[in-house]
């Protein structure tokens, strides 16, 4: 069932601390909705334990924190954008205080009252930033409640987006800009556009294009599908960072054991009691999650073992209730005692390092389509993410977007009308296990062939079977009304193309990419393009 068009001043796709921080500074300019595919709470976001890295320690500098995240993205980083995310960290902290957000404190001689700041893998001194272990929760929490008083902004949940609306493609005169896109409500089933003037892609990540991901069901790429779709250049899409540290447990779905366990001393051990870490790094249990995770999967794959522990019995049952309050209380629910019990742990799909190509202001390529957050390549990360320099690009670079927008944006107001939906001869579908079927395939595939390991012959394989895949959703897509889980579907297969078609492009190891066939750097680093033309091929 189709509805009339919405008109906005800024449509904000996502409810994630990149959008919610645009959000909010846009709201001074003019009227904004933000769409939120499940619950606005619902996203990548709320589930970030560990916190935010900025440098804040008077031992710490931003030149250090600078070189700590260009060894870890490995000669892929855009040193001129991490320099400008480093710098602004923290200013906007001081913006999520001044809102109400309160970070984790302690006292001790010769200082009043000092951030407890946390140590994470690859970084070389204390920088991040908590609220306990649940930051991401506390953050959210706090900008959705003033976001809900807000009175100029919308904010609508179980609204999901289908694809982004460009006036070349609706015919209307004039260069070709982003006008706004098309929705499902998700209650209602009902189909109708939103006009903005400007549009903020702040869609998350795309953890569910494999089984095992620390990321909620609603991380299925959209929004790096949506911009595929829409002609956009994508870039670095093989560089997906596996989180070495899911917890293993039968009842337990995408439970992440936050990176501050081992930034507070856990070990890695087989199930033997080996502490394997020395063999793969000086650094330990601290290296950086490309080394850990290649590490745990190669002890997995070697002794054929489920999982592995990591160990933190050493600390006190005090220490840990009170640095890790909620993860103790989750651990125990599972019946694991952290200060008694080592945690079985597992690789599982984390965070994109690549991306919608975007600038530190999220500028793109298509005019009044900014990205910001995981769904943007910026150029921060490289080929592989220092643990907690993720919720600062979402906070810097959603600040930096809505800056950039409230100076343009009446540049783009002139009235575009976007045609209602059309269903053609479109039927309902009573075979839904058809979409069940090629999401488990799609998945299944992506895991077993691109995966924390891989090789030519297994992405030649993988790209085979996603050509097919996506041939036949597409035509499924054609004969069937949309509905979310068909949308769903359609973008994890065209992710699935996109990191496929990147990871054929690099025929080396680097990073998060590690080629079994080519486990060699090559001597000139380089970025992973693809840029098609509206649709996107099928091969």
């Amino acid at each position: 069932m189709n509805s009339t068009s919405t008109s906005y001043d800024f449509l904000v796709i996502g409810s994630g601390l990149a959008g919610l921080t645009a959000a909010i500074e846009l709201s001074r300019h003019g009227s904004v909705l933000v769409a939120s595919k499940e619950q606005a709470s619902e996203c990548n976001s709320f589930y970030a334990q560990g916190g935010i890295a900025c440098v804040i320690d008077p031992e710490d500098s931003i030149e250090a924190h600078l070189e700590d995240t260009l060894q870890t993205g490995q000669g892929l980083v855009d040193q001129n954008v991490a320099r400008k995310i480093i710098a602004a960290g923290k200013d906007r902290i001081c913006d999520l205080e001044e809102l109400g957000i309160e970070f984790d404190h302690r006292r001790r001689k010769g200082y009043e009252n000092e951030y407890d700041l946390g140590k994470e893998g690859g970084h070389s001194h204390r920088r991040v930033l908590h609220a306990g272990d649940i930051t991401g929760q506390s953050m959210m929490q706090t900008l959705l409640s003033l976001v809900r008083k807000n009175e100029h902004i919308c904010i609508r949940e179980n609204l999901m987006a289908i694809d982004l609306v460009t006036t070349g493609w609706i015919g209307h005169p004039g260069p070709n800009r982003c006008a706004g896109a098309y929705f499902i409500d998700k209650t209602s089933n009902r189909i109708f556009p939103v006009h903005a003037s400007c549009t903020v892609l702040a869609t998350g990540g795309l953890g569910k294009v494999y089984p095992y991901t620390s990321n909620p069901d609603l991380a299925t790429g959209d929004g790096v599908a949506m911009a595929w779709r829409a002609g956009l250049p994508i870039r670095n899409m093989e560089f997906v960072q596996f989180h070495p540290t899911c917890l293993y447990h039968p009842q337990a779905k995408s439970f992440l054991i936050s990176e501050a366990v081992r930034g507070e001393g856990a070990v890695l051990k087989d199930i033997r009691g080996y502490a394997f870490m020395a063999e793969f790094d000086e650094r330990g249990s601290l290296a950086t999650r490309d080394i850990t995770a290649r590490a745990i999967d190669f002890m997995m794959k070697k002794h054929g073992d489920p999982y592995v522990y990591l160990d933190i019995t050493h600390r006190s049952e005090s220490f840990l209730r009170e640095r890790f309050p909620n993860l103790y209380a989750a651990c125990l629910h599972y019946g694991i005692n952290m200060a008694r019990d080592p945690i079985p742990v597992v690789p599982a799909a984390h965070y994109s390092c690549g991306g919608v190509v975007a600038e530190v202001d999220g500028t793109t390529s298509l005019p009044g389509l900014y990205a910001c957050g995981e769904v943007a390549s910026t150029g921060l990360h490289g080929a592989n993410r220092l643990a907690s320099n993720s919720l600062l690009e979402a906070l810097v670079c959603g600040h930096e977007t809505a800056v950039e927008i409230s100076g343009v944006w009446k540049n783009f107001r002139e009235e575009v009308t976007i045609p209602p939906w059309k269903c053609g001869e479109a039927v309902s579908s009573d075979e839904a296990v058809v979409v069940e079927h090629n999401w488990n395939e799609v998945r299944t595939a992506m895991w077993d062939y691109v995966g924390i390991v891989r090789t030519e012959r297994r992405l030649a394989r993988a790209r085979a079977r996603i050509r097919n895949l996506r041939q036949e959703i597409n035509e499924y897509y054609g004969d069937y009304l949309v509905t979310s889980d068909l949308l769903e579907l359609r973008n994890i297969a065209d992710v699935a193309e996109l990191i496929i078609r990147s990871a054929e492009q690099r025929k080396e190891s680097r990073g998060l990419h590690y080629m079994a066939d080519h486990i060699e750097q090559t001597d000139a680093p380089a970025h992973t393009i693809i840029h098609d033309k509206p649709g996107g091929p099928l091969t």
